[in-house]
């Protein structure tokens, strides 16, 4: 049976990390919200929690057999070894559940950059808050981040190709998606981010140019950026904007 996964259809969000896994995978997977006969209305049945004894609580979830797994760390733990994209030792399984967990972080506050009041709010009434939480977050928040990650790459025993291992892993597609998200929201200020962060900037490239991420990222199935995401362009926020 193919994987099912559920988020909204019109957003990356947190649901393309898990879409990237499967890709990279050539997995066999139905998006499920976005086919035409009812799938949106699936996935919210399953969000009511009327059909299933461990309801997730948002968005993404995949549906495996008779597992039903929510959270995108959590979704990603279990797809890593089964798709080749996790080492098939615990340490390095952990480690590389670590490094997704605190990229986890690093979306979190992307998003909260531009919705720092409350993510009910709309954009516009919360501006003057969004200004200053984006400066800290492209000051402070991002470099510390994409830093650590760039650390993580020079202290790698098996090269610094990847984060864990000798191998592609499910944390190295997501480190991809982290830069490509941040490189649409906040272009000026990454210009200046990069620089400092080579190793970071060299394994974005190299995701991007795996021939099934490739083919995934020209086809229909990637959502483009938008401004209903956890990434958003706002020029008012970019450094030096």
């Amino acid at each position: 049976m193919p994987y099912e996964l559920y988020y909204w259809p019109e957003i990356q969000g947190r649901g393309e990390f898990v879409r990237l896994a499967l890709e990279e995978a050539g997995a066999d997977y139905v998006d499920v919200a976005r086919r035409e006969d009812g799938g949106l209305a699936a996935l919210l049945r399953l969000l009511d929690g009327e059909e299933v004894e461990r309801p997730p609580f948002a968005p993404p979830f995949l549906r495996a057999g008779r597992h039903l797994i929510g959270q995108t760390a959590n979704i990603l733990l279990f797809l890593g070894h089964r798709l080749g994209l996790a080492p098939a030792d615990e340490d390095g399984r952990l480690w590389a559940h670590q490094l997704q967990l605190t990229i986890a972080d690093l979306v979190q506050e992307a998003h909260d950059s531009h919705h720092p009041v409350s993510a009910n709010y709309y954009y516009e009434e919360q501006k003057a808050e969004a200004k200053r939480r984006a400066a800290d977050f492209l000051s402070q928040r991002v470099p510390k981040f994409l830093g650590y990650f760039e650390r993580v790459l020079a202290r790698n025993a098996a090269g610094d190709r990847h984060l864990v291992g000798a191998d592609l892993t499910y944390p190295d597609l997501s480190l991809f998606q982290v830069v490509a998200g941040l490189r649409y929201a906040y272009p000026r200020a990454m210009r200046r981010i990069e620089a400092g962060v080579p190793r970071v900037v060299a394994l974005h490239n190299r995701v991007a140019a795996r021939p099934r991420i490739a083919a995934y990222l020209r086809s229909d199935r990637r959502i483009a950026f938008n401004d209903e995401g956890i990434f958003r362009h706002y020029a008012e926020l970019d450094e030096d904007a």
